[in-house]
């Protein structure tokens, strides 16, 4: 893995990972559809060793690439840029949000296949796709930390795979290989391994002002590998 990680998405998940990328002294390039200007508070916040660009300037300057971007918007990644390029796709299927996919609905492909056939020239790995933003960036742990959790990754390319796994462990998580991009169903929302394991039970009564702050100030519950591999297992196919 080398040292500069693109980031295309400066949401919540783009912008947790870049933080998490920082601490483990890794140089980030951040991009989003709005463009470099509109990064500079985030950008200020990482300090040196962040700094903005467009997607494509982002795609071609990292060693790895993050995207985090909404679905609906995966055929706006620039191809071209990112040809050659481990991809480490974050995004999720949702309907409401997205719009219907025909094909996704059908279960012809999963999301990050039909990522992968937009990015032809390049190698996709599902991941960071089944925690939210605010466990992701508490959650993180050193290695060999007996309350270290275990993220899984999917994809077709074995060496990708193994890019995407030093980057998770550098970032403070263990690594669960679950297969190829049409096994990465076994994460998406719906099913045992998505958010819910890392959060913990909700007390229940809760107002909408309490669950807001019981969202932001539950530390999360660690998962380790083996647990991991039980909840993917365990996903069944609607």
């Amino acid at each position: 893995m080398g040292r500069t990680l693109a980031i295309i998405g400066s949401g919540m998940i783009g912008a947790a990972v870049a933080r998490l990328a920082v601490a483990a002294e890794l140089d980030v390039v951040l991009s989003n559809s709005r463009g470099p200007q509109t990064l500079a508070d985030l950008v200020g916040e990482l300090g040196p060793r962040a700094r903005a660009g467009t997607p494509a300037e982002a795609a071609r300057a990292g060693d790895l690439v993050v995207a985090a971007i909404p679905l609906k918007a995966y055929d706006r990644l620039p191809a071209a840029a990112l040809a050659g390029r481990t991809v480490i796709d974050t995004m999720n299927y949702y309907p409401d949000r997205d719009g219907r996919l025909a094909e996704l609905d059908a279960g012809a492909l999963t999301s990050s296949a039909l990522v992968q056939r937009h990015l032809a020239e390049s190698r996709v790995v599902k991941a960071f796709n089944n925690i939210d933003f605010r466990r992701l960036f508490t959650s993180a742990r050193p290695a060999g930390a007996p309350d270290r959790s275990a993220l899984p990754v999917a994809g077709d390319d074995p060496t990708a795979k193994t890019e995407a796994a030093a980057l998770l462990d550098a970032l403070g998580y263990d690594a669960v290989d679950i297969g190829t991009l049409a096994d990465s169903w076994r994460t998406q929302p719906g099913t045992p391994v998505y958010v819910q394991p890392y959060m913990g039970e909700r007390p229940e009564g809760l107002s909408q002002e309490e669950g807001q702050r019981w969202f932001f100030e539950t530390p999360g519950v660690p998962v380790p590998a083996a647990r991991v591999k039980e909840l993917t297992a365990a996903a069944r196919q609607k």
